[in-house]
């Protein structure tokens, strides 16, 4: 039996119940079983990935129970999930109960399935006037549980909100996770601190803390997160997979991919793995690894997947780095026949052809990226960061300064490194230290991230400018 972090699928009640369950089922003759254990049972399959024994859990139960409602429930939200709403009707009309709030529920679940929101919520409302006190705080724990399966944070923190004064655990981790959805990190991270003093031991809530900490770029406290979950589980995907990012995104690359390849030991066939690993494998000038573990990537991906996109991109950068242009735009033009932000794939474009030396090319498609995106400031600084990523320093340093004398203040802050770089490359010592003191206030981790390779590796961004000037000045 596999262990699922779910305190009823873990326990020894439930562990009895699935293994009478498949002795008999497996003999031919299944046991009588009551209709929400065959649900029970059906999920329990369903979270560990095996969805075809799901679905013949769940058409045995409706052979026995057909207007039971929890397997019909079940159906019903299979049926959402894979787009049939004339089917997941016809389930919650099967269900005999219409008092039960899961008939409820599923009412309000078809009509956000069909982005019907605000009907929904209505029906919610109205519902809710009929819940006796007592029942308030789990109905408001059942709606808030909807709506994240749909992944609209915004409005189970709305229902959170309703709340009374609920200090359980439980209700304090749903709200840690609305907050997380609306980008509250600090107070998400607050309340999973809180969760994880009174059960240090739980792996879901060191994950849960550890994704909050990434994400405010609190990354020390990342690590340190998903080492206690991997003390506690050295196969936590969650943990594996928070670490390597955090080690990525920190430019310890090496490191990265031993933990990308970690993550896969434990979940096979993961283009996103794939995908991560062959960015380190670029971002290390290992292009022909790289190029490798990304069409592992792509072969894994269906037409409208999501990181088709990058792993296009990141095969044309790595193309472009061998030198073999015309492959590397082949895939450029993959990307643009997506559905994507095709300005940013348009200076893709022109970074290619400047790295092989095709100026005017290069020159003509960064006209159009800037045309066609109504001089955009975060197009201009990406053309210019590719001129000097491409050793067309001077012009990068002059055309930086043109960006700061058109656009305001507020469009300067990730300019600030690479203005630095340049400075430091044609020994503009005055300006470099203007540059990087600016740099380093206003956006530590992305000066760490460009200007690391100046400095010690243990120091903090925060002293880089202290560190350079006295340096200089002896």
């Amino acid at each position: 039996m596999i262990r699922t972090g779910d305190v009823y699928f873990d326990s020894e009640e439930f562990r009895n119940i699935l293994s009478t369950f498949e002795e008999s089922f497996n003999s031919g003759h299944p046991a009588f079983m009551d209709a929400d254990d065959l649900a029970d049972i059906a999920d329990y399959y369903h979270i560990n990935g095996y969805d075809d024994k799901a679905s013949e859990v769940i058409e045995y139960a409706l052979s026995v129970y057909p207007n039971a409602t929890q397997p019909n429930v079940f159906k019903a939200r299979q049926a959402l999930t894979d787009g049939d709403i004339d089917l997941a009707k016809e389930c919650i009309e099967q269900i005999e109960s219409k008092d039960d709030p899961d008939y409820h529920y599923m009412q309000a679940e078809l009509l956000i399935a069909q982005e019907r929101e605000d009907e929904a919520d209505a029906y919610l409302r109205d519902y809710f006037m009929t819940v006796p006190p007592e029942e308030y705080e789990d109905f408001i724990m059942d709606v808030a549980n909807i709506y994240f399966a749909y992944e609209l944070s915004d409005k189970a923190y709305e229902w959170l909100m309703r709340s009374k004064g609920n200090d359980s655990n439980a209700f304090k981790e749903l709200m840690g996770h609305a907050l997380f959805g609306i980008r509250n990190y600090k107070e998400c991270k607050r309340i999973f601190t809180e969760l994880l003093d009174e059960d240090p031991y739980s792996t879901q809530y060191w994950d849960s803390l550890a994704n909050a900490q990434f994400l405010d770029k609190d990354y020390m406290g990342a690590l340190t997160s998903c080492d206690f979950s991997l003390a506690i589980n050295p196969e936590d995907t969650d943990a594996l997979m928070t670490k390597a990012n955090v080690l990525y995104q920190t430019g310890n690359y090496e490191e990265a991919i031993r933990y990308f390849d970690r993550y896969a030991t434990v979940n096979h066939s993961d283009e996103l793995c794939l995908l991560h690993k062959g960015s380190c494998l670029v971002n290390l000038n290992r292009h022909e690894e790289a190029i490798e573990v990304l069409q592992q990537a792509l072969a894994l991906c269906g037409t409208d997947s999501s990181p088709l996109l990058q792993i296009y991109q990141e095969i044309a950068l790595c193309y472009s780095a061998l030198q073999r242009k015309d492959e590397a735009i082949s895939y450029i033009d993959k990307a643009l026949d997506l559905k994507c932000d095709s300005i940013e794939i348009l200076v893709l474009k022109g970074h290619v052809y400047l790295e092989n030396d095709c100026v005017d090319e290069a020159e003509k498609v960064f006209r159009n990226a800037i045309k066609r995106s109504q001089n955009d400031p975060l197009t201009i600084l990406r053309i210019i960061i590719s001129l000097y990523e491409n050793r067309y320093v001077r012009a990068a340093y002059d055309l930086f300064q043109k960006f700061f004398s058109i656009f305001p203040t507020e469009d300067h802050k990730l300019a600030y490194s690479y203005m630095a770089l340049c400075c430091w490359d044609l020994g503009f010592t005055e300006d470099f230290l203007y540059y990087l003191r600016m740099a380093v206030e206003n956006d530590p981790q992305e000066a760490r991230l460009v200007l690391g390779r100046l400095f010690p590796e243990e120091l903090a961004a925060k002293d880089y400018y202290s560190y350079i000037y006295h340096k200089l000045k002896q």
